[in-house]
């Protein structure tokens, strides 16, 4: 197939956003990236904050730039994080700041939420992971302090749905998305009155639910001006970035219901899981503190947030502090040398969730599990990869009795599938094959879904065909899996 139209994907990053243009040429996906800039939190008043504003101009910086390069552009879409949202009051104005998921507010929620809605009501109704950083327990926080942003709220939208927000002037929340909020019912996949009401939130605010794949209409005029992009419409996908992801995922089927291959999006976090027909929201599951989110056309993602290359990426930012920091393939061929499980560090620590310095709360997380303290740098950074490959293993375990299947094969995409140590240590630690790729993951599924909503593909079945043929791929077979057995034993007990 040949789909010359081009479609523009808007793909928001905890740390950085792009725009990046894709279309078919000669049977083959092609993806540009035509602008790229840095998102960065900001403290304010006490509270971290995303600066929407910002990220608004460098999208319509990047809109421009691909106007002005490309002359048959189909569509657009964006894609963001999770969890994070924005309140909007009855003038269409942002009624408060947005707050991150890393801001200090929700410190101590969880037990306050237990206290109006027992946890296991919580499970039953959305099957999904509790993690203070849930919208549920962001918005419970604001209720509990009294904050003016949610007595005022006329309208709450996603991250991602703010965005399609200022490109059309019309409200929507995508589906994907707003299972991360932990207010959507697994079963009927709409919001869950009961909790809503419950925990006191302002039901009025919360729109119907919309589909990957809808249109919502063209940019509006305001935007068209500034950016070319007259009479483009804005073609929702899915908006969760780990929804777009797992679309990429080159497999020959779509939501098995005997799963016999897993994913994990590797980035910043890693998302660990399987694509099924329906939620596994069961006392099992909730036991195992799995999550349900909402795949597309009705899928459910059935998987474990996992704190990824969070940890690595932090430790390079605290040497910054000390010395001249090493390059990302320099850290990488120095885990290589250090000596194998000198250390053992859970990437899914509580204090390594936001630490002020990554390297001084690992040397504090080895004191206090009664481990010889890191003697150098590289083994900091193989410590941070091996951690996360134990992680992974566990994690398979409980997957395998989740799904009632034994899994074949892992798909690592997403930037840290271009980690190949991770990906070797990930085949080792839960023997199993390994395949990785591709690396431009959600930026694909954006793609794809646009080119569904359009009528350029078929299904997602079909895009999954393009996309093998589009895409190299690397496999990792497992090497040494005994090595893994002790390790993993005591990684159980910290």
């Amino acid at each position: 197939m040949n789909d010359t139209n081009v479609h523009l994907a808007i793909d928001l990053g905890g740390s950085s956003g792009r725009v990046i243009a894709g279309f078919v040429d000669a049977g083959q996906l092609q993806l540009e990236q035509v602008h790229r800039f840095a998102n960065e939190a900001v403290w304010i008043q006490n509270s971290l904050q995303w600066d929407l504003p910002s990220l608004w101009q460098e999208i319509l910086t990047g809109l421009r730039a691909a106007s002005d390069r490309y002359p048959d552009i189909a569509s657009v879409g964006v894609d963001s994080w999770g969890v994070d949202y924005v309140l909007l009051d009855e003038q269409d104005l942002f009624a408060g700041p947005a707050r991150t998921y890393r801001d200090p507010r929700t410190v101590g929620i969880l037990e306050k939420a237990f206290e109006i809605v027992p946890r296991e009501d919580i499970f039953a109704a959305t099957g999904i992971q509790f993690m203070v950083i849930n919208s549920l327990y962001q918005l419970l926080a604001a209720r509990l302090a009294d904050e003016t942003s949610l007595k005022i709220a006329d309208g709450y939208l996603m991250i991602g749905d703010c965005f399609h927000w200022l490109l059309t002037g019309k409200r929507s929340i995508e589906a994907t998305n707003a299972s991360t909020s932990q207010l959507i019912d697994a079963r009927t996949k709409t919001w869950s009155d009961e909790l809503i009401t419950r925990f006191g939130l302002p039901r009025d605010m919360f729109s119907d639910l919309i589909e990957p794949g809808t249109t919502l209409g063209p940019v509006q005029p305001s935007v068209a001006s500034v950016t070319g992009l007259e009479d483009v419409p804005v073609v929702v996908p899915a908006t969760h970035d780990t929804a777009s992801a797992v679309l990429s995922v080159p497999v020959d089927d779509f939501a098995p219901e005997k799963p016999t291959w897993c994913y994990i999006s590797s980035g910043t976090w890693s998302l660990m899981g399987c694509e099924l027909s329906e939620p596994r929201a069961n006392p099992l599951c909730s036991e195992l503190n799995f999550t349900n989110e909402g795949g597309v056309g009705g899928s459910t993602r059935l998987l474990k947030n996992i704190g990824g290359l969070w940890v690595f990426q932090q430790i390079r930012k605290s040497l910054e502090r000390r010395v001249t920091p090493p390059s990302w393939d320099d850290m990488v061929t120095a885990a290589k040398s250090a000596e194998p499980f000198a250390l053992l560090v859970n990437p899914d620590d509580p204090s390594l969730v936001a630490p002020e310095d990554m390297v001084a709360a690992i040397e504090q997380l080895a004191d206090r599990t009664g481990q010889a303290p890191p003697t150098d740098h590289a083994v900091l950074f193989r410590a941070a990869l091996e951690g996360l490959a134990l992680r992974y293993r566990a994690c398979l375990e409980m997957l395998e009795s989740l799904v009632e299947n034994h899994i074949e094969t892992i798909h690592i995409v997403g930037g840290g599938s271009q980690n190949q140590l991770l990906c070797q240590m990930t085949a080792d630690a839960c023997n199993r094959k390994v395949i990785a790729g591709p690396v431009e993951a959600t930026a694909i599924g954006n793609v794809m879904m646009q080119m569904i909503g359009t009528g350029s593909l078929d299904s997602v079945a079909a895009g999954r065909v393009l996309v093998q043929k589009s895409f190299d791929t690397q496999q990792f077979e497992p090497q040494n899996p005994d090595a893994w057995t002790e390790p993993a034993s005591r990684f159980a007990k910290l």
